[in-house]
């Protein structure tokens, strides 16, 4: 994040910002991406749009970083020891119903970020990419483990297998993905198609 961003974000309690957040996934659920407004934020938490934008800059990066403070904690402080394990943890920190809300967040958003460039770029940025980093290094460390090949052609698509999953469990099964649907997709595919025992 820029100097500037930090500057311009500081100005504002963490309690205020999770009440913020909190009401802007709170609109996004009940009205879809496109109609959430500045207005429409500003309205539901008694704040000016002004300072809406002085703090986030738009849209986009509001939302974005709404969802992002919905993550329990970076995957950074996940070790256990084994990829497996690692894994399992991921899943674990998130009990059912919060996963259900989140794939309905996913779900609302799925088709606005093809439809607006500025939320996709902000949803690369924020959420995805420092994401795929942190799946990267829990991978390299289970490669310097000697618990993956290091050319294994599966790497490339673990987190596709996991997001997969995540995403296409209520259009295939008409049911939210939960922790035991997730935990048993990991020792069924995701493992074994990276040569990691299941057990």
């Amino acid at each position: 994040m820029s100097e500037v961003a930090t500057a311009r974000r500081s100005r504002i309690t963490p309690e205020r910002e999770a009440e913020l957040y909190g009401a802007v996934l709170d609109l996004l659920r009940e009205v879809g991406y496109d109609a959430v407004t500045m207005d429409a934020v500003a309205a539901r938490t008694r704040s000016s749009k002004a300072t809406l934008y002085r703090q986030w800059g738009g849209k986009a990066e509001l939302v974005v970083r709404a969802m992002r403070s919905q993550k329990p904690g970076g995957l950074a402080d996940i070790d256990t020891g084994t990829l497996r394990g690692d894994l399992h943890a991921v899943v674990g920190r998130e009990d059912d119903c919060v996963m259900a809300q989140n794939a309905a967040l996913m779900r609302a958003l799925a088709m606005a970020v093809h439809q607006n460039d500025d939320l996709r770029q902000a949803f690369k940025e924020l959420l995805v990419e420092p994401e795929m980093e942190e799946f990267r290094r829990m991978i390299r460390r289970a490669v310097d483990r000697g618990e993956v090949s290091p050319d294994n052609p599966a790497l490339d698509y673990m987190v596709h297998m996991l997001v997969g999953a995540f995403a296409t469990r209520t259009l295939i099964d008409d049911l939210p993905p939960t922790r035991e649907f997730l935990t048993s997709y990991i020792d069924a595919v995701v493992l074994p198609a990276l040569g990691v025992p299941s057990h």
